[in-house]
């Protein structure tokens, strides 16, 4: 009797709690109340700041001041430090190490002086078509980096550096540019700075 009365506890306590257990709900609006939700309980959605869950493929509302780009300047300063980052690289350590002292105080603010003026003439429109050529010139070429219209293949400026031997001085370096204007005849300087009377090195050496 004692064995059939143990078996019909068991089946009564079985029936009645059936279905009257239910796990919790709110274990997930207490973490995002928290901020303590983790991105895999809810993938490819996102909490809002009240704590509503949204889909991923909503997108989250952002400040209007992060869809505007105060970028014109930002784009130019970011041109204008590629341009002078390749001028470096043309002159090479070498010389660089020599002459770092002129180049940072005088040529390297003139490139970037000459560079803000052109691409200030462009236009906001047309601004984030220009770029710098990045391949460069070797050897004694005098080739710096061209300005260029990616969007139309126009080359706007081409800034260039020349190695001249003066009799009885030495070597200079002459930085120039020349413009899309005038077919790119015309010489605008942009400074020198002097060597030695010894043959400089060869370009990025």
């Amino acid at each position: 009797m004692k064995l059939w009365g143990r078996k019909i506890f068991v089946v009564l306590v079985s029936v009645l709690t059936l279905g009257l257990y239910v796990p919790p709900t709110y274990v997930h609006t207490d973490a995002a109340e928290n901020n303590e939700m983790a991105p895999e309980d809810h993938e490819g959605s996102y909490a809002a700041s009240n704590g509503e869950i949204i889909p991923q493929d909503e997108p989250a509302p952002i400040p209007e001041s992060n869809y505007e780009m105060d970028s014109e300047e930002d784009y130019i300063h970011m041109i204008t430090e590629q341009a002078k980052e390749q001028t470096l690289n043309k002159m090479g350590p070498r010389i660089v190490k020599k002459v770092d002292t002129d180049m940072t105080n005088d040529i390297l603010p003139k490139i970037e002086e000459v560079v803000e003026m052109i691409l200030e003439e462009v236009g906001e429109e047309e601004l984030p078509y220009y770029e710098i050529t990045e391949e460069l010139t070797p050897g004694y070429g005098e080739k710096i980096f061209n300005l260029y219209n990616y969007k139309t293949g126009e080359e706007l400026a081409k800034f260039h550096v020349r190695r001249d031997k003066r009799p009885g001085e030495g070597y200079w370096f002459n930085f120039h540019y020349h413009l899309n204007d005038d077919d790119f005849v015309k010489h605008h300087s942009i400074g020198e700075i002097y060597w030695e009377k010894n043959t400089p090195p060869k370009w990025m050496s």
